[in-house]
């Protein structure tokens, strides 16, 4: 059976009980947290830097942290997360101005590697760095805001993806962002992802344990 991880995105939580809201996804059998930094100018929002990572480690959150990074530049940013408590640390090829640099640091530093691409970003990019990243974060969601609506040519892309890993070899996790909720998410998970994180489709609803078991009841049902 695969194993599929879901990673709540902390966009969509509480931000006045944010260390609440982060231990009680994990409470209720998310598996990991997902946290957007935005600068404003990378994207059109701007969100929360390493001292709200920091602080959630403080409050006593055990669980990895994936921190997906829309800033630019970012090696400043990788250093200061790593030291905040970043279990992976996620970043976008366009903000990086040395890009082997950039993986090395974030492996150096302890943390996973990650790579994200926007929705008009092509996957022939991660051809050449495979061998040195351990997740792929694919945004079915122009980057920026919570809520938006999953963009269906998304799958293409995913499957694509998916083949590229398995003919590669690696031991590399593909996770979606962006408008997955329990209706799509056996379709995006026959696809190809193995990692799905949800935002407003868990913490708009009364009861994360609920929303969270019926996505993994959809996923048991992926051939």
């Amino acid at each position: 059976m695969q194993d599929y991880k879901i990673a709540p995105s902390l966009l969509s939580a509480d931000f006045a009980r944010l260390g609440e809201e982060a231990q009680s996804v994990i409470d209720a059998d998310g598996d990991k947290l997902h946290l957007d930094a935005m600068d404003n100018h990378f994207v059109p929002n701007l969100t929360v830097g390493p001292l709200v990572c920091a602080a959630l480690r403080r409050y006593g959150i055990k669980a990895d942290i994936n921190i997906h990074l829309m800033a630019k530049p970012i090696d400043r940013l990788i250093a200061d997360f790593a030291k905040a408590g970043a279990t992976d640390i996620t970043f976008h090829l366009e903000a990086s101005d040395h890009i082997e640099s950039s993986l090395t640091l974030i492996r150096n530093l302890g943390c996973k590697v990650g790579i994200a691409l926007k929705p008009e970003t092509t996957w022939h990019c991660l051809e050449s760095i495979l061998e040195k990243i351990d997740l792929i974060l694919v945004l079915s969601v122009n980057p920026g805001f919570a809520g938006q609506t999953f963009i269906p040519s998304t799958l293409d892309k995913i499957n694509q993806i998916r083949n590229l890993i398995s003919i590669s070899g690696y031991d590399i996790r593909l996770a979606v962002d962006g408008g997955i909720k329990i209706e799509n998410i056996a379709q995006i998970a026959e696809a190809g992802a193995d990692t799905f994180v949800a935002g407003s489709a868990i913490f708009d609803h009364h009861d994360y344990a609920e929303v969270i078991a019926e996505m993994r009841r959809e996923l048991a049902k992926v051939k």
